[in-house]
């Protein structure tokens, strides 16, 4: 656990939890065996997952600035904008990759954008699908959110066979810089109401009414047993 105590940044004690899985807000102590996990691998090489290439750098630059996003999203956070990493770790504690929600105006907009990554050697086993469940129970259970946006590459096949699993709309395709190339990116979005449609019973929010209070996100509903 970091000196810093979730008095002061109540988004140290955040979790969701899944029977499969937990996602915890990334720690220093997090964020540097997350840093190793990903020097471990992610992709193919020849292929380009993320918007900004941060894996095309050798180690150990790819650990230092991948510590570095993590300390300065959580330095930005504020109710205006915010980006929150999160830990994914199986049941059996061991950690395998990062959720991360992120949102501009969210008290007013109510839409946040999930994004992930897992590592090599934990793909193929269904954490993709579970961790996005996880994600979309925080946004709309937690944090009272009305959207679900998300984004990926036409031939990331991977995600895009989560979001086609789940109740998503299509909202259009755009061009945007893939490393020395445009390629075609897809948005997809779910509605709070699409989202009832698969709603959960066995997925539990600890901390997250501290953590609505530090993002300036009103209630606006009366808490279930599940936000406690």
């Amino acid at each position: 656990m970091d000196c810093m105590t979730a008095a002061i940044w109540p988004l140290f004690d955040l979790r969701v939890s899944t029977p499969r899985l937990s996602l915890r807000y990334i720690t220093d102590d997090l964020a540097g065996e997350l840093a190793d996990l990903a020097a471990r691998g992610i992709h193919d090489t020849d292929t380009m997952p993320f918007s900004e290439p941060w894996t095309d750098v050798a180690p150990p630059d790819l650990q230092r600035n991948t510590v570095r996003y993590f300390w300065r999203c959580r330095a930005d956070t504020t109710p205006e904008r915010w980006t929150l990493n999160l830990a994914a770790h199986h049941r059996n504690e061991r950690l395998f990759g990062v959720c991360t929600l992120n949102a501009e105006r969210f008290p007013t907009t109510r839409t946040a954008t999930t994004g992930s990554w897992i590592g090599r050697e934990f793909q193929g086993r269904g954490l993709g699908k579970e961790m996005r469940q996880a994600a979309l129970h925080l946004i709309f259970a937690g944090l009272n959110g009305e959207t679900a946006a998300t984004r990926a590459w036409h031939d990331n096949t991977a995600s895009l066979r989560v979001t086609g699993s789940l109740p998503y709309t299509e909202r259009g395709a755009v061009q945007e810089p893939r490393r020395t190339r445009p390629d075609t990116m897809l948005a997809f979005a779910m509605t709070r109401e699409r989202w009832q449609t698969i709603h959960r019973s066995d997925i539990r929010l600890t901390g997250v009414e501290p953590v609505r209070k530090f993002l300036g996100i009103p209630t606006g509903r009366e808490a279930a047993p599940w936000q406690r």
